[in-house]
């Protein structure tokens, strides 16, 4: 009788350990070719590879325009057809309902009572750029500037639309943008941190530190949180009566005990991260101090930004430090404009008026002083400066009564600075209403994408193998880049 082959159920024996039981039965297998130094990625273990630090500084896929990204967060979404998208026809229409079809956090109406732009707008630069009596000091900068009139998101709720501004999801647990920035580039300055988050002195956004987390990528890719009111960070002191020498001495023994358990083939990536985290929180004690300290600029800094004025000075100190970070070689630096709910960010749902006065009114003279001061420092080519919020709102009222308008996903503005982005153009229109992206409309995840390549990297190539996927900030799928914006 002829004797089976050595298979079972037309197997072989390393198919049966994969697939018996959901593949438990393969995992003593993984331990033993670790152990024998034949499997690769991240549970390698080779005691003849020094560990390398992750945010070491990497060279861009192909030459990069910018080194370095400050992206300007009006949180609550802006209204653009109040700031920047021009909509003359909305003025003879106020007060008046008529059919229009618009979703927000209301939900999906079919008519609305228009409300007319509440401010005047008027032409700058030589772009000829119509921009509203909101933001007279930026007007002045506009041919510095590109504006995206005609983008679109999913979700029109802050939770789920910040998400996708900052992660290109719509769902918690993707790596941010700035993440994604240190993952692909790594940091120019390893005393500093190379992602750095300043929220607005009211606390943060909602969902928080979701916005600025690495998700599924390491911790060290997150972003560091300095605080709106007081020292921007805390505990930078060493503790008392332990001299830099002597801390220096505690992380060099740290070190050799690390030795020790390499040449002991024990697992020590778990103290090789703290390694890591205690030297950065150690150089962050000799260089961040003086990092942070916006009251070293001279006076006339100080004034350009706005510091010297109570209504300008939080959002202007926020602003010197961004450019006092990237100055240093951070990243990716994130300010936010407005925090907490309601009316204490961009989010009018009730008294259009008083709200947007008040944000603009903060928020204007620093933006336009970090346009120039970067500029005249040979910043301005190499950082890429973004300004928008989650989405923009509708050009109806949300309310019976009053000026608030509701969210609006369907179309909005945003605008960027520098790092090789063509100055004095508008790319895209909405509709004559200022309610839906209807000339080139563009995705979030194309924003992302042309930030990526000013950076020199490929979005579409960047990736993070992850629950089986080479996952990407675009998406598996891919985006294209906004052609129209680079130089």
């Amino acid at each position: 009788m002829q004797r089976a082959p050595n298979h079972f159920c037309g197997r072989t024996r390393r198919e049966f350990l994969w697939q018996t039981a959901g593949g438990f039965g393969a995992l003593p297998l993984v331990d033993l070719l670790a152990r024998e130094g034949k499997t690769c990625g991240a549970g390698q273990r080779d005691d003849d590879v020094p560990f390398v630090n992750p945010l070491a500084a990497k060279a861009p896929r192909f030459p990069a325009k910018a080194k370095s990204v400050i992206f300007l967060f009006m949180y609550g979404g802006p209204s653009h057809v109040d700031t920047f998208d021009y909509k003359p026809a909305l003025y003879p229409l106020d007060g008046k309902t008529i059919d229009i079809k618009t979703k927000g956090r209301g939900g999906t109406k079919a008519q609305g009572r228009v409300v007319g732009p509440k401010w005047k707008f008027q032409q700058y630069g030589q772009c000829g750029k119509w921009v509203s009596d909101l933001f007279p000091q930026l007007g002045k900068q506009v041919d510095k500037m590109a504006f995206l009139h005609s983008l679109y998101a999913e979700s029109p709720l802050h939770g789920s639309a910040m998400l996708m501004m900052n992660s290109g999801r719509i769902l918690s647990g993707a790596p941010s943008l700035g993440s994604w920035v240190n993952y692909g580039l790594g940091t120019m300055n390893e005393n500093l941190p190379g992602y750095v988050v300043m929220l607005d002195e009211t606390g943060g956004p909602i969902s928080g530190a979701k916005n600025w987390s690495s998700g599924y990528m390491p911790a060290v890719y997150q972003g560091t949180v300095l605080r709106g009111k007081g020292s921007p960070i805390l505990d930078l002191a060493r503790p008392d009566g332990l001299s830099e020498a002597q801390q220096r001495r505690l992380l060099d023994a740290m070190k050799g005990f690390n030795e020790e358990h390499r040449a002991a083939r024990k697992d020590n990536s778990e103290l090789l991260a703290r390694i890591a985290s205690y030297e950065l929180a150690f150089k962050m004690q000799r260089h961040a101090p003086e990092a942070v300290d916006w009251q070293s600029e001279d006076e006339a800094t100080q004034s350009l930004y706005g510091i010297d004025d109570p209504k300008t000075r939080e959002f202007g100190r926020k602003c010197l430090l961004a450019r006092r970070l990237v100055e240093r070689g951070v990243r990716f630096v994130q300010v936010y404009s407005g925090g907490n709910h309601n009316d204490a960010n961009w989010d009018a749902h009730g008294d259009l008026e008083k709200n947007h006065n008040y944000h603009a009114g903060r928020t204007d003279k620093p933006i336009a002083a970090l346009l120039t001061d970067l500029e005249r420092r040979g910043l301005l080519d190499e950082t890429i400066v973004v300004w928008g919020g989650e989405f923009g709102r509708q050009p109806t009222a949300e309310y019976a009564e009053g000026t608030g308008r509701d969210h609006n996903s369907a179309g909005f503005t945003m605008w960027l600075a520098g790092g090789g982005i063509k100055g004095g153009v508008s790319v895209g229109t909405t509709d004559e209403l200022g309610n839906e992206a209807v000339d080139k409309p563009l995705h979030v995840k194309q924003l992302h994408a042309t930030i990526l390549h000013q950076l020199g990297l490929d979005p579409n190539r960047l990736s993070y193998f992850y629950a089986g996927l080479d996952q990407k900030l675009v998406g598996v799928e891919g985006a294209d880049i906004i052609s129209e914006l680079v130089v």
